[in-house]
This record gives C-alpha cells, sequence and structure tokens, in this order.
C-alpha cells in the first residue's frame, strides 16, 4: 500500500472543515472535481510548455490540494456516489497526463530538444495509466491490488517537487525525478501484476 495512503486518516480529518464550508455554497463534489482537474490542465499546459515550471507547479499544486476535498464534500453532504468515484478516478488520469504533456510539449520542440527527457515523460505517462488500469482491471475481479512503491500521490509528489526545482534552476533534477518515477512506477505495475496472478492461480477470486 502506498505511503500515502496511511495518512488518510488525518488528512480527512485536516480537510472536513473546509469541506463543511464549501458545502455550506452548495457546490457539489463533481463540481469540485472538475474544477480540480481543469486547474491543474491549465497549469501544466499553460505553463510547462513555455518552461514556466515553478508557476506552473505552483498553480498545480493549489488545485491538487482543492482536489482532495471532492471526496470530503461528498462525505460531509451525504453526496457519495458511484459515479462520483468513476468520474475523480478519471480526472485524475487527465490531470497527471497534462502534467507529462506539458513536459513533452516543452522537450520535442526545436529550441528545446531533449529526446531523453521526452522518453522518461512519455514514459511515466504510459506507466502511470497502467499502474491505475492494473488496480481497477483487478478490482473487477474482486482482488485487492492497492499495493505499490509508487501510488498516485507519491508520483505526484515526485513528478511535482522534480519539476518545481527545476523551475528554480537546480540542475540534473528533472531528469533525476523523472528516472526515479520510471522505475517506481514500473515496479508497481510489476507488484500488481504479480498480487492478481497470485490470487489467480489461489482460485482466490469472488
Amino acid at each position: 500500500m502506498g505511503m500515502l495512503n496511511q495518512l488518510r486518516p488525518a488528512l480527512s480529518k485536516a480537510t472536513s472543515p473546509v469541506a463543511h464550508a464549501l458545502a455550506r455554497t452548495g457546490v457539489t463534489p463533481n463540481t469540485v472535481t472538475i474544477i480540480g482537474t481543469l486547474g491543474c490542465v491549465a497549469g501544466a499546459l499553460g505553463f510547462y510548455p513555455f518552461g514556466e515550471f515553478f508557476w506552473g507547479t505552483v498553480v498545480i499544486t493549489v488545485f491538487v490540494f482543492f482536489d482532495l476535498f471532492d471526496g470530503a464534500v461528498a462525505r460531509v453532504t451525504g453526496k457519495t456516489s458511484r459515479f462520483g468515484a468513476f468520474l475523480d478516478s478519471n480526472m485524475d488520469r487527465v490531470s497527471d497526463a497534462a502534467i507529462f504533456s506539458g513536459l513533452i510539449l516543452r522537450y520535442a520542440g526545436k529550441d528545446h530538444n531533449d529526446m531523453l527527457l521526452v522518453c522518461l515523460a512519455l514514459f511515466c505517462l504510459i506507466s502511470g495509466v497502467l499502474v491505475s488500469y492494473a488496480r481497477a482491471r483487478a478490482e473487477g475481479m474482486g482482488i485487492n491490488a492497492t499495493i505499490g512503491l509508487a501510488e498516485r500521490g507519491e508520483r505526484l509528489i515526485v513528478s511535482l517537487v522534480a519539476i518545481g526545482l527545476a523551475g528554480l534552476g537546480v540542475p540534473y533534477v528533472l531528469a533525476a525525478g523523472l528516472w526515479i518515477l520510471s522505475i517506481a512506477s514500473a515496479i508497481t505495475v510489476v507488484q500488481r501484476y504479480i498480487v492478481v496472478r497470485r490470487h489467480v492461480e489461489a482460485g482466490d477470486l469472488s
């Protein structure tokens, strides 16, 4: 299980007061999800392709934290739903894709061409999708596959810290961060495949 999952109870307590305040405005959980996603996409595609890594990361971070409140608002309003969970999961993929697409657009251009960073960002994008898909497909088979070195929270922290520091001029940090993220994501995919295979071989399916 990802390290950040262990912090969920504390995060729930911390977000509860803000969730109550948002709920009083009449905003719905799905609206919070969509606003958070649009903000992340705007931060990534509006700043990263132009080399504004620091400010783009600031914008994305603000909306990532805002997106944390969708589940909290759903709980305090009693509006939890299967569609809300479905929407949230899909919008997370959109936000993640925007972050790495912004990097790819930056480094695939002729003025700042760096194919290594393009390949690393592309691998991070694809492996992140595979991590999520492996979990979703396993759950569809009745298997809990939340195990993994790098779930979404960890991947976001590594990517945003590396990109933000690169925006402040720290040398080599972006490449290092993307390498770490690539390896951790690949390991996570393999971990989830192994868990599913063990359950299937043991006949432990619901």
